[in-house]
């Protein structure tokens, strides 16, 4: 799961995750302010800075790990819910400064 997401295009981590969250939480998620961008990421037209697609890479290994046991439905719930293992705040947001915070909540959310 890591290696597959870490080789895979940056223009493929985005489009995935604009598939299952739309471009605004993707935008949100990557911190950046137009949700275009992640139109011309996926296009290829632009890259994103290293800090968004790190976040980017983050958030779909998140989701892989949700995947394992829950539906797509299931997991954009829980990166835009408040999470109790998060100080109520959502996922979504925090994957970006907290990769590490987010997975260990993703885990534990699997283990209840």
């Amino acid at each position: 799961m890591h290696a597959r997401v870490t080789r895979q295009p940056i223009a493929a981590t985005a489009t995935a995750l604009q598939d299952l969250f739309g471009q605004r939480l993707v935008a949100a998620i990557a911190g950046v302010r137009d949700p275009k961008a992640v139109g011309r990421w996926i296009r290829g037209e632009d890259v994103p800075r290293a800090q968004a697609a790190a976040a980017l890479q983050n958030a779909l290994q998140v989701v892989e790990i949700l995947r394992t046991q829950e539906d797509d439905d299931t997991v954009r719930s829980w990166f835009r819910g408040m999470n109790p293992d998060l100080g109520d705040r959502p996922p979504a947001l925090l994957v970006r400064e907290q990769p590490e915070n987010v997975a260990q909540a993703a885990r534990a959310f699997l283990a209840r």
